[in-house]
């Protein structure tokens, strides 16, 4: 669940695992550097190879509005390889943002805009206010900071996420990690919405990209059962095609 808005920031420079980075501290209101904007500062850019994936995906994606939830709205990148570039993974990238905002990690998405990728990293203070960390799929760096705009409709879908998260045995670093078993993570979400939460996890191998869920007790990771069905489903599609 990621809650994008445009906002103002104030930027500023600290010290970010010894070396110099930019954060961004933030105000309401207007203007300022928006988040597709911090991700266009990564070090990380899509190559031509990750673009046609990435729009064929997209074709796909158009076909079959599965209407699952909301974190294909979140997750831009939609590529079915991970991008040439990117060496920091999930459970880093999650780390790092809780080392500059800490607080209660509950997203974790490999994020794109015009070609340049970046881990957007979700993050619910003790406050539950809602701030998004960016960071360098490349380097690990801190790129921004930013507190999402207050929005009422969120707001029990933040307090759901917190209950779920502190009786949680496995937070969102061992759900990640966990799931790197079966391929290289591209998205994460503590999902609420089901009869007990879960993490649900998108990875990648190879050119297959596949859905799982992480149990928030064990850390044990099963095929996501909607998957499940989609490949059910293109499957009997493609057997009629044969015919």
């Amino acid at each position: 669940m990621k809650r994008k808005a445009l906002i103002a920031v104030i930027t500023g420079t600290l010290m970010v695992g010894g070396g110099a980075a930019t954060a961004v501290a933030v105000a309401g209101g207007d203007g300022g550097k928006d988040e597709d904007r911090i991700v266009r500062e990564s070090s990380v850019q899509l190559t031509h190879h990750d673009r046609d994936d990435a729009d064929d995906r997209n074709e796909r994606d158009d076909r079959d509005d599965s209407g699952r939830d909301d974190r294909d709205d979140r997750n831009d990148r939609d590529d079915d390889r991970l991008p040439a570039g990117v060496k920091v993974s999930a459970a880093d990238a999650i780390a790092k943002a809780l080392a500059e905002r800490s607080g209660t990690a509950v997203s974790a998405d490999l994020d794109d805009e015009d070609g340049k990728v970046a881990w957007d990293i979700e993050v619910i203070d003790g406050k539950r206010d809602v701030y998004t960390v960016i960071v360098d799929p490349g380097t690990g760096k801190v790129l921004g900071v930013h507190r999402d705009a207050d929005d009422d409709d969120d707001f029990d879908d933040v307090k759901a996420e917190l209950a779920a998260a502190k009786g949680a045995s496995v937070d969102a670093v061992g759900a990640a990690k966990a799931a790197a078993a079966k391929g290289a993570v591209t998205s994460l979400d503590l999902d609420t919405h089901r009869s007990g939460a879960t993490w649900d996890v998108e990875t990648v191998n190879g050119a297959q990209e596949r859905d799982w869920n992480v149990s928030l007790d064990t850390a044990k990771v099963t095929p996501d059962r909607d998957d499940d069905h989609r490949d059910d489903d293109s499957d009997d599609t493609d057997d009629d095609s044969d015919d």
